[in-house]
């Protein structure tokens, strides 16, 4: 331990040097990227090429480099029925965490399992898995072990707890009339902002939900549900959460407004929503779901028509015409169009 603390005068053992001057900055290799490839930064700063940031666009800037394929679907799904589902009082004495299925929450959860392998077997491919996020709850573990019976251990390619997919936090154990009253003022307040005390407001949950996302394109853009010489494109990802984060997650995704999230309504126990790849490589609710469907989940025009441009744009694209980034925001182009 003293031979570490002690030290000696540096000028006794690192000789002098005066730097040279260049003419251009040089080329220095830095960290690797989170793909595992090694990039050069300039001693200014920048990298390489202006997309050497967007793993979705790597391999138009190098065609050697070849991205794992992306999972065939991220399937949504919200936890059976649970004990608090059919009695509030049940939140006023066990943990929310700690809230158990009912029977027919177990059945839901079953049935939404056969759902699933009958959607992945309609591919009409032999080689396709599943891998599972799922919420710490208890309802939510139950719920992927009874849909996980659907699945032989060798069509399963891992399970992973992640709590930042847990339910919005209404604040420890809950009266049941005051809880009411704080529903009302939600409704007065607005779906979004509004905090329960003590608790979370689904803006709290976009935040944590915005850092799995990362964890997920991360995971998506390494290929981590497959090992090396074992990938294919007919990996199914599926989230068991709550109907809350669920929606959330979808309008981080999609990156809807507040207002598009709070015309949103929730997933019945054991329902599901199926993000699909489609022609192009991108997510779209509109591959395994008719619009119909989308619109009594709460989709507008606006929306429809992104998830329309879903189909068929390649990652890394950016959709320029859509109204939930631009024009919506400002009322004057309608005025100006009038006048010409």
């Amino acid at each position: 331990m003293a031979s570490m603390l002690s030290r000696s005068p540096p000028s006794l053992y690192l000789p002098v040097s005066r730097p040279k001057p260049f003419s251009s900055p040089p080329s220095i290799r830095c960290c690797e990227d989170m793909l595992g490839r090694s990039r050069l930064t300039q001693a200014n700063g920048s990298t390489n090429g202006s997309l050497a940031n967007f793993p979705e666009k790597t391999s138009s800037i190098n065609p050697s480099v070849v991205l794992p394929p992306r999972p065939r679907r991220i399937i949504l799904v919200r936890h059976g029925q649970s004990e608090g589902n059919v009695d509030e009082t049940a939140y006023t004495r066990v943990p929310d965490p700690k809230i158990s299925l009912t029977e027919k929450g177990l059945k839901d959860a079953e049935e939404c399992g056969q759902r699933i392998r009958k959607i992945i077997e309609g591919d009409g491919v032999d080689d396709w898995k599943v891998y599972f996020y799922v919420s710490p709850y208890k309802r939510s573990l139950d719920t992927l072990r009874s849909l996980g019976t659907a699945f032989e251990p060798s069509r399963i390619a891992g399970v992973r707890e992640e709590p930042r997919l847990r339910e919005q936090d209404f604040g420890n154990f809950q009266d049941r009339e005051k809880m009411r009253l704080e529903k009302a003022y939600r409704v007065l307040y607005g779906r979004f902002f509004y905090r329960f005390p003590n608790g979370e407001s689904a803006a709290d949950v976009y935040d944590r939900i915005t850092g799995f996302r990362e964890t997920l394109r991360a995971d998506i853009d390494i290929g981590r549900f497959q090992p090396p010489g074992q990938r294919n494109p007919n990996m199914n990802l599926v989230i068991v959460s709550h109907g809350l984060t669920l929606r959330v997650f979808l309008m981080r995704w999609y990156k809807w407004t507040v207002e598009q999230f709070e015309g949103l309504t929730n997933f019945s126990n054991g329902g599901m929503i199926v993000m699909q790849t489609g022609s192009g490589g991108r997510y779209s609710l509109l591959v395994h779901h008719s619009s119909e469907e989308l619109r009594e989940f709460g989709l507008t025009d606006a929306m429809l028509i992104d998830q329309e441009w879903q189909k068929t744009a390649r990652p890394g694209e950016l959709n320029y015409d859509c109204l939930t980034a631009g024009p919506s925001f400002f009322t004057h182009f309608n005025v100006e169009d009038n006048k010409l």
